[in-house]
């Protein structure tokens, strides 16, 4: 079961966490919009430590502005589900 619905506004945790994480640094801390659910995949963060623990995986759209200040563009990307919470 996943935790967000697509067009639910999530925010990418700020956490700068020790050791391998896919959550892009310009990322953290910003508000996107959930645009698919993909599937359930391995979680990088842990599979580099002999962990094996699988997450469902969101498209979430970011806009240039909110992760830049300005931009009429978006950003995509591919995300974990432990990586996003919701935004207010």
């Amino acid at each position: 079961m996943t935790r967000f619905a697509a067009g639910a506004r999530v925010r990418a945790r700020p956490a700068d966490p020790d050791g391998h994480t896919r959550l892009p640094r310009y990322a953290r801390g910003h508000v996107g919009e959930v645009v698919e659910i993909r599937a359930t995949w391995q979680l990088p963060d842990e599979a580099v430590r002999g962990l094996f623990r699988a997450e469902p995986v969101y498209v979430v759209r970011f806009s240039a502005a909110e992760l830049w200040g300005s931009g009429s563009h978006s950003v995509i990307l591919d995300l974990w589900e432990s990586y996003l919470e919701e935004a207010p």
